[in-house]
């Protein structure tokens, strides 16, 4: 009797673990079918709460915005971050340009007062000269 030589590599394709991608798709499956039976339960919950106590629908809402919201919020904060960075960047060049325009604004001033500063005493001046006695 003989027997016929097996080769190694014959049943590779068999050996080859296919898993992760299976798991990946059935894992994307629960999360889908997770989501649609979430969804199918605020639905008739929010059907029973309409038809009995209109006045609910508020707790309703607040309810399913709680449930959404640890899904949401870390993509939200994603998304805000560099809305808040320019935003904080923006007010700090506002901030930097009000000090300019302050600073000018001061030195006009002081440069105005300092003027009829010395007309006032050009003019108090004059009059002591005026009022001296001629001989």
């Amino acid at each position: 009797m003989h027997k016929p030589v097996e080769e190694p590599h014959a049943n590779l394709e068999e050996e080859i673990d296919i898993a992760p991608e299976h798991e990946a798709e059935e894992e994307l499956s629960r999360e889908e079918t997770d989501l649609v039976a979430t969804v199918a339960t605020v639905g008739v919950v929010g059907v029973g709460v309409a038809v009995l106590e209109a006045a609910l629908l508020p707790g309703v809402a607040l309810g399913v915005a709680a449930m959404l919201a640890p899904k949401f919020v870390p993509k939200i904060g994603e998304a805000l971050g560099p809305m808040f960075k320019s935003t904080v960047r923006g007010a700090y060049k506002l901030g930097q340009k009000t000090k300019e325009f302050v600073a000018e604004a001061n030195e006009h001033v002081q440069d105005i007062v300092a003027e009829v500063d010395a007309e006032t005493k050009s003019r108090a001046a004059e009059p002591a000269k005026d009022t001296a006695p001629s001989v």
